[in-house]
């Protein structure tokens, strides 16, 4: 397991004498380009994650899978709805990212009419294991997966984590109360310090 974003114990301490930065991954995307023509005009990308998200203060939020039922009922679809919520609040872009092929998390978002959020396709799980949240959850018939998390990146480096409770390899529970947007919205209305 990689090197965890969330900071022990005194919080503020920590964060404000340590940088926590994105992992620099590559990541396969799917691309529109309408000089292929035909039903499905998408070519592979191949992007960093520096070259999404440097220079732009973005709220990156992990869960365990496209169409599964607390992602697909709860959390996409309001972080779709607070969209411009968290806009209004300096945030450039915010971004969903499951251990998830490309065209499971492209399907999924069009079957949800997901317009505003982006899709951040974590096939291999390097991005959650460079994150510190890519967990073992073969008790589920899932393998490794991404934890349900929520983090605030201004320029690649982290400024506040969202982590659920409990984070464990084959968890028997799928907590889903810190990382949830109305929390994490809320939380950064009320306090909103980028240290």
């Amino acid at each position: 397991m990689g090197v965890r974003f969330s900071p022990p114990a005194p919080i503020l301490w920590n964060i404000i004498m340590f940088k926590h930065y994105l992992p620099d991954v590559v990541h396969h995307m799917r691309e529109r380009d309408e000089s292929i023509g035909g039903d499905n005009p998408y070519k592979w990308v191949r992007k960093m994650s520096s070259e999404l998200f440097g220079g732009k203060k973005v709220l990156i939020f992990g869960l365990p899978g496209a169409f599964t039922p607390t992602c697909t009922n709860e959390q996409l679809p309001n972080f779709e709805r607070l969209y411009d919520e968290f806009t209004a609040l300096g945030f450039d872009e915010v971004w969903c990212t499951s251990v998830n092929d490309a065209f499971a998390l492209n399907k999924w978002a069009r079957d949800l009419g997901i317009k505003k959020v982006k899709m951040l396709p974590d096939g291999n799980g390097q991005f959650a294991e460079g994150c510190g949240y890519l967990v073992d959850k073969s008790n589920l018939g899932f393998g490794k997966r991404s934890w349900r998390y929520a983090i605030v990146v201004n320029d690649m480096s982290v400024e506040r984590w969202f982590e659920e409770e409990g984070m464990s390899e084959n968890c028997p529970d799928d907590p889903y109360e810190v990382s949830n947007p109305e929390n994490v919205l809320k939380t950064l209305q009320e306090k909103f310090v980028l240290y």
